[in-house]
């Protein structure tokens, strides 16, 4: 909205500010980190069920002898997560951020989880060690180690008189029997992770595969979970770990430490062992596809034995060598035929050769009259070469004769 024009003859400033801008400022100036993801501690007062199904209510506190009062709004959505009955009166911390709004004039903490008080401090406590054991790398996926194949002994950290041990040995008996090296540990109350993250130890190295497991229950129940002592057993342990706390929907921090999560005890013995029965059906099915192979591969030989052992037949091989010396003698009369006809080829290039050298050879020529002239070694090529007084040597057919030359003529002059 644009500010509004006030009249100079009122005595007033040229503009105002609207509520709605002021409502802006505001808002923008609340826009801090500070009053983001926080915690808040308080009690409920002044909430009634709405028909919506969202939660508008207050925290309050007591202090300087004064009471503070904050108005709070969780919607239905995040509502459903409480594992407690919303009542005026309870002591809580919240966690959520502060907002103006602007219609209404209020400013609101937006709820997104609550707990009770005790409760809420040890889930703040688990948030801080679970930043403290990330930053160590004790969640790290190049930590992980895989699951044995075929393990011949598993260990078990768990209660020796819950439900959970007699599940366990009920799934791997039914599965692939494997001897189960149990190390007893309560799983529950003050102090309990010592005696969890000993027991862990204590199979360390000597089995093959370890089950960290207990039933469902609250946060509270599995708190000891949560513990740095118990992740830290975990992810020193050499031999793999698998975390099995709780139900599908609980998570402890030894599920992150752990080489693998289960989300029940009963999971995590499946997850240990194969199924002996479904291994049957895969070697049943194997040893049929080797019966078959084989199978072909015998019939193949025999076939090309049987093959083989025609092939051998004296007969046989008689008719063979009979043919290939039949090849070899016609192969030999073509060769011989081809060389005569390539000697026959070449004699006769050799001949018209040989009456063609026969014809250009100068003593040939000279049988027919003519006479080749030379002086001093040279042959006389043009009457020019010759002086009056020269001794010259003519060679003709049948030998020779020495003359001396008695005049030189010329074309023009004859």
């Amino acid at each position: 909205m644009d500010q509004f024009s006030v009249s100079p003859q009122l005595g007033l400033p040229a503009s105002v500010l609207s509520v709605s801008e002021i409502s802006e400022i505001i808002s923008e100036a609340l826009d801090d980190d500070q009053l983001h993801d926080i915690w808040v501690r308080g009690e409920i007062s002044g909430y009634k069920p709405h028909q919506s199904g969202h939660y508008y209510f207050s925290l309050s506190e007591q202090a300087h002898g004064k009471t503070f009062v904050i108005e709070c709004i969780m919607w239905q959505s995040r509502g459903h997560t409480l594992d407690f009955e919303f009542q005026n009166g309870l002591a809580v911390i919240t966690f959520g951020y502060v907002q103006f709004h602007g219609p209404s004039g209020r400013l609101k903490l937006y709820a997104q989880e609550m707990y009770r008080v005790g409760e809420g401090e040890k889930h703040l406590l688990v948030e801080r060690w679970k930043k403290e054991l990330e930053a160590e790398g004790l969640f790290a996926e190049e930590r992980k180690k895989p699951l044995p194949q075929f393990p011949t002994r598993v260990g078990v950290v768990t209660s020796p008189t819950g439900a959970v041990l007699q599940d366990i040995k009920n799934i791997l008996t039914r599965r692939y029997p494997v001897e189960i090296v149990l190390s007893p540990t309560a799983v529950q109350g003050d102090m309990v992770h010592l005696e969890i993250a000993a027991a862990i130890r204590k199979l360390d190295g000597k089995v093959n595969v370890i089950i960290v497991g207990r039933g469902g229950g609250s946060f509270e129940d599995l708190f000891p979970f949560n513990h740095p002592d118990v992740v830290r057993a975990i992810a020193n342990c050499t031999t793999p770990v698998i975390s099995a706390v709780g139900h599908e929907t609980d998570f402890v921090l030894a599920d992150f430490a752990a080489d693998q999560r289960a989300s029940t005890p009963s999971v995590a013995a499946e997850l240990v062992v194969p199924d002996r029965l479904e291994l049957a059906r895969e070697m049943k099915d194997y040893n049929e596809r080797m019966r078959i192979s084989l199978e072909t591969k015998v019939q193949s030989a025999i076939e090309l034995i049987e093959e083989l052992r025609l092939r051998l037949q004296p007969r046989r091989i008689k008719r063979r060598i009979d043919e290939k010396r039949e090849e070899i003698a016609e192969r030999e009369e073509n060769m011989e035929r081809a060389i005569l006809a390539k000697i026959e080829q070449s004699r006769s290039i050799l001949h018209g050769q040989k009456a063609i050298l026969e014809e250009r050879n100068p003593l040939t020529i000279l049988s027919r009259g003519y006479c080749i002239a030379e002086k001093e070694g040279r042959v006389v090529r043009s009457a020019k070469d010759l002086r009056t007084g020269d001794r010259i040597r003519l060679r003709m057919a049948g030998g020779g004769a020495g003359a001396r030359i008695e005049e030189v003529y010329h074309d023009e002059e004859v």
